[in-house]
């Protein structure tokens, strides 16, 4: 019987990536204004039925919140849409006078987008969106634990294209969700380029099977407050991202790095704001629940909230608590809290000063979040400054993490694909937009005359060389005066 499913899984992954492929080739040929109209009523469509696939996703994973599941639906639809609806994606996109260069937009293909559980709709909408503002076609792979909230959502997707005009089976999404249709679609001749969203070992699967991909890689987010910041706005916005959908985002704070000098006031100002302080034993407990023996996260408290894995780990906490925070004096192995934890557990270390803070950050770093996002609290700009140096390409400054990332709360462009650069393994460090589902073709005119008797007469920036002799000769004839 499992054969069977399987059998019948790959042959569904064929035919959405054939029924793709055709639409894609249709929608090549539409018109700039044409695609704007299916994305505007996509993106119109992602916002109408935010509240409800924001509850199907909470019921059917059982875990986050349904307010902030409802806020990245929304941000997907609305924050999305604003930043791509300008972007050039259809014909030509740029043309240089000066050196005689035309860009010219070709979509890629079709896109196969592999969706996680720990924002299903959204990442969904958000994709779908990216996709065809591209002028390509989407086929999704959803993670098995949100294979029916995601498969809601690219039914809404798919119905407002094509009543804005795209041609039928332009988003597809698998109903039957196996290794091996993802695998079959990872390596289907009609997909193009494969965007990952998942786990590490998905996101290397993704890479490994040779196609383009875009990959995002895991997040183990410092955050130092330094003694300068503004500690009551610090520990706001830490605890504002930490408990957004019960942590799940990547980019969320793992880890507090407090100034020696603020130290108790940091600790103070966090209690009061709803953090629970573990002791040692219950540092112990919390770390046997969340993580597991062998490494990684316990997917059954991914997204579920402090009282939740208080409970499960025996211990009680007041009520109203937000955030638990295990005091650590080491980080690795031996201190399984300091890895990343998609959950409101935060650990805590102190430092003397801020170069010690930029040493820790990146050992933290180094435990799995490479590449990914720094989060500082400080009122200092010549110390902000020095962070740019740490190995990540998002340090967000005053900001929470995981809004900051994304782009919701900064000027980055809005995204839930957060690349990691190479070196985090992922081949962009950019927030993934539309720009990076395009090829660009490049139209170039000569600009010299090469091969001809009066070669000499080569052309830079419009000038031969004989004409930018005589302009020399006169600029030095006028000196000489």
């Amino acid at each position: 019987m499992a054969l069977d499913y399987d059998l019948s899984s790959i042959q569904e992954a064929r035919d959405l990536a054939r029924k793709a492929r055709e639409a894609q080739l249709a929608l090549a040929e539409y018109t700039a204004e044409a695609i704007d109209k299916i994305v505007a009523a996509m993106a119109g469509a992602g916002q109408a039925n935010a509240e409800w696939l924001a509850r199907m996703a909470v019921d059917e994973t059982k875990f986050g919140v349904f307010a902030d599941k409802v806020t990245k639906n929304l941000f997907a639809s609305i924050n999305v849409y604003n930043f791509i609806k300008d972007i050039k994606t259809v014909g030509v996109i740029n043309e240089d006078h000066q050196q005689r260069v035309i860009e010219y937009a070709a979509p890629m293909g079709v896109v196969l987008g592999i969706i996680p559980s720990t924002n299903p709709t959204s990442t969904t909408i958000y994709k779908a969106l990216i996709a065809l503002k591209a002028g390509n076609g989407i086929v999704f792979s959803p993670h098995p634990n949100a294979a029916r909230c995601t498969y809601a959502a690219a039914q809404v997707m798919h119905e407002a294209a094509v009543g804005a005009g795209a041609p039928e089976g332009i988003i597809g999404c698998l109903s039957k969700t196996t290794m091996a249709a993802t695998n079959e679609l990872m390596h289907h001749d009609h997909i193009a380029v494969i965007l990952a969203t998942g786990g590490s070992a998905m996101v290397k699967a993704a890479y490994s099977a040779g196609k383009p991909a875009y990959g995002v890689g895991p997040g183990n987010v410092p955050a130092f407050i330094e003694r300068t910041a503004d500690i009551r706005q610090a520990v706001a916005d830490i605890f504002l991202s930490k408990t957004f959908d019960n942590g799940v985002i990547c980019a969320s704070e793992q880890a507090v790095i407090a100034d020696e000098p603020i130290k108790d006031r940091v600790v103070a100002e966090m209690e009061a704001q709803g953090a629970y302080f573990l002791s040692k034993e219950e540092t112990k407990a919390v770390s046997q629940v969340v993580m597991q023996p062998r490494g990684g996260m316990n997917p059954l408290l991914v997204g579920r909230s402090a009282k939740v894995v208080a409970e499960r780990a025996g211990i009680k906490v007041p009520e109203g608590t937000r955030i638990l925070v295990a005091p650590l004096d080491g980080y690795g192995p031996e201190y399984p809290l300091s890895y990343e934890k998609l959950t409101p557990v935060l650990a805590f270390y102190s430092v003397k000063d801020w170069h010690a803070a930029c040493l820790l950050s990146i050992e933290l770093l180094k435990l799995g979040g490479i590449g990914h996002s720094f989060a500082i609290h400080s009122r200092d700009e010549a110390v902000i400054r020095e962070f740019a140096r740490k190995p990540v390409f998002r340090i967000l400054v005053n900001t929470p993490a995981s809004q900051g990332a994304i782009g919701y709360t900064t000027g980055l462009a809005p995204a839930l694909t957060l690349g990691c650069g190479t070196w985090g393994g992922s081949s962009t460090s950019d927030n993934v937009t539309p720009r990076h589902l395009i090829n660009i073709k490049r139209m170039a005119y000569g600009l010299t005359q090469s091969g001809r008797e009066d070669s000499a007469r080569r052309v830079v920036g419009g000038y031969s060389q004989e004409e930018i002799a005589l302009i020399v000769r006169q600029v030095l004839a006028q000196l000489q005066r």
